[in-house]
């Protein structure tokens, strides 16, 4: 529900991914295959097929070899079919009990489908025989990350950098676990040790760019979006979020900038769009903020705060009508929000329709919500009526 009044509050500073793109499956024999960008089309072919067809013929060879099943489940693994790869990973376990490996990327396949108890299941399983097996409690902390049960996670990352403090991927999910619980200070120096460890991890950067950012340290922040920017050049979120950080340190023009750049990188990018034009309409270019709340409202119709931008932009160029409209539906998608019914009453009374401007009034009220004095006192004086 939208309770607070200054539009700014609602701008959001992305991380980069931050869990999931540190599970990752462990391989065996001369299974070590790089990772791949996927083709499309109908002719793509995946470099993981030929992979397959020598393991098919492997287990129909060798029935028995668990590590033939293993193989072929972490190429399934790999494609994204998930259950062909848990298919797998069940037939080299019923060979051999012991393969901690198997429950291991077994469990990256339960991840990969949202199963995350079965997931920790089969990490905690894969731990029992190797407890000394770190990216296994990395991995299980993601997954415990994934239900919401943060305390376990940290408990888990820590453990993985226990038994490797080299582990540079266990500072960075730590750091983003510590993130969410809202321990700052910790998630800086969890950024900072995986970037001692790694300092080419454009990531680390980037969140603890993120926390300064929050915290309301921008110049530390920009230097370490800067710094990520310099490491990878194409980073659409190190834009956005330099971005954000120039719009609150009163840099607009080099927060547009950082903005364009974004989106020239991610067309999509929902929050760059609806930031850049909360930056237009800063500067009074109201055509401009106009027509990026409309890119917002054309990827994400059901985004009730942009309409109430778009229609405060409309109503800085005299366009009541449309902006009531978009008032209008801001209240449709959540009829309690108090801001929209008094955006709407401002709407009407300078439309000259004093009683609707009254009844948003009396709603607004009614929401526990205080109306600006000054308008007040203008729409009494314009109406007559005291209430």
């Amino acid at each position: 529900m939208m309770r607070v009044k200054n539009v700014e509050t609602f701008e959001r500073i992305l991380l980069a991914p931050s869990m999931v793109v540190c599970l990752f499956l462990i391989g065996c024999r001369n299974n070590s295959v790089a990772r791949y960008d996927r083709e499309t089309g109908d002719s793509a072919k995946s470099e993981y097929d030929p992979a397959i067809s020598g393991y098919n013929r492997a287990v129909e060879i060798s029935p028995d070899d668990a590590g033939a099943y293993y193989n072929r489940g972490n190429a399934y693994n790999r494609e994204g079919e998930y259950e062909r790869a848990i298919s797998d990973y069940d037939s080299a376990l019923e060979i051999n009990p012991k393969f901690y490996k198997a429950y291991y990327n077994r469990g990256v396949a339960y991840f990969n489908k949202g199963e995350y108890d079965l997931a920790i299941s089969d990490f905690t399983r894969a731990i029992e025989i190797n407890p000394k097996f770190a990216e296994a409690y990395s991995n299980r902390g993601i997954a415990y990350d994934a239900k919401g049960q943060i305390d376990l996670a940290i408990s888990d990352f820590t453990s993985a950098i226990e038994i490797s403090p080299e582990f540079a991927k266990a500072y960075y999910n730590r750091g983003n676990a510590y993130d969410n619980k809202g321990e700052s200070n910790l998630a800086i120096s969890d950024y900072t040790q995986a970037i001692e460890i790694n300092p080419e991890d454009v990531k680390s950067y980037n969140n603890r760019g993120s926390v300064y950012n929050r915290k309301g340290d921008y110049d530390r922040a920009v230097s370490d979006y800067d710094k990520a920017l310099e490491i990878n050049p194409e980073y659409a979120d190190a834009y956005y979020n330099r971005g954000l950080a120039y719009n609150r340190k009163g840099q607009y023009d080099l927060s547009l900038s950082d903005y364009n750049k974004a989106l020239g990188i991610d067309p999509n990018n929902i929050d760059a769009y609806y930031n850049r034009g909360l930056a237009y309409s800063k500067k009074g270019e109201y055509d401009r903020a106009i027509s990026d709340f409309t890119s917002v409202i054309e990827i994400k119709p059901g985004y009730d705060k942009v309409y109430i931008d778009r229609g405060i932009s409309y109503g800085k160029k005299g366009k009541y009508d449309l902006a009531i409209l978009d008032f209008s539906k801001a209240i449709e998608i959540d009829p309690m929000c108090a801001k929209a019914y008094n955006d709407r009453a401002v709407g009407y009374y300078n439309k000259g329709e004093y009683d609707r401007a009254w009844d948003d009034v009396h709603k607004v009220q009614g929401l526990g919500y205080q109306v600006y004095p000054g308008f007040l006192d203008a729409l009494r004086e314009a109406s007559g009526r005291e209430k």
